[in-house]
């Protein structure tokens, strides 16, 4: 199974790069983030050849995207958490495995929102867990880990995306998920996902892990790969692809 997650930045803008990345590539699951596109802004050519896809968009900002190969499942159903809002969360389940993208909000302007919305997220993943299901969960967190996840120049306490209790919350989190990229790399101190848009900051690798492919634990078992794509693409952020035995 192959599954990539990317914060596109702007479907519109971003949209050439994606259809040539998903034909290349082919992930069996693509979680999108960050579309900022009403349905009715989609044009018919954002479909992806040989995917079931789905969006999920207001527009302005916001909105996200979740697609199937339809040779790994036939007519998903997808659907929303009751806590979605503003557009930032889409699942699927297939067989006994929910496949969720997920736009954690910024928490720039509405910081106790963001904080709302990942104990929403924390108790979604309990009660996942404790159907006896299993879970991938994939998106832009936008949260930092661990001062690792953050280049050293970048790190300044305090700031929305490094605070405490933002990473205290995604520890519990984890008490049902494993970060599979982290799991995989675990002393990799240059592994980032997001690069601020000037200075040439991506071509210096000076950035921040925001983006995650989270699992279930017999799920993360199984994984082979889960590696930044830092060459994909104009948007700030890279995709992530997790790749597993099936």
């Amino acid at each position: 199974m192959k599954l990539a997650t990317w914060n596109v930045n702007s479907l519109k803008v971003r949209l050439p790069h994606l259809l040539d990345w998903a034909a290349q590539a082919q992930p069996d699951v693509i979680c999108l983030q960050e579309i900022k596109a009403k349905l009715d802004q989609i044009p018919q050519s954002c479909s992806i050849e040989g995917y079931t896809c789905y969006w999920h968009g207001a527009g302005g900002y916001s909105g996200v995207g979740l697609h199937i190969r339809r040779d790994f499942a036939e007519n998903p159903t997808f659907t929303h958490p009751e806590f979605d809002h503003e557009t930032r969360i889409v699942e699927a389940q297939i067989e006994d495995t929910l496949f969720t993208s997920v736009y954690v909000p910024n928490g720039g302007k509405d910081f106790e929102a963001k904080i709302a919305f990942i104990h929403s997220l924390t108790a979604y993943a309990a009660g996942i867990r404790a159907r006896g299901q299993k879970l991938v969960l994939c998106g832009d967190m936008n949260i930092a880990r661990t001062d690792m996840d953050v280049h050293p120049k970048e790190r300044k306490p305090g700031i929305v995306g490094q605070r405490p209790e933002e990473r205290e919350l995604f520890s519990t989190l984890l008490e049902h998920l494993v970060d599979v990229g982290r799991q995989l790399d675990p002393d990799n101190a240059n592994m980032f996902t997001w690069w601020a848009p000037w200075r040439n900051m991506r071509q210096r690798n000076i950035g921040w892990r925001l983006d995650y492919v989270l699992a279930s634990p017999s799920i993360a078992a199984r994984a082979q790969s889960c590696k930044v794509l830092a060459e994909i693409g104009t948007s700030d952020h890279a995709p992530v692809m997790m790749t597993t035995a099936r």
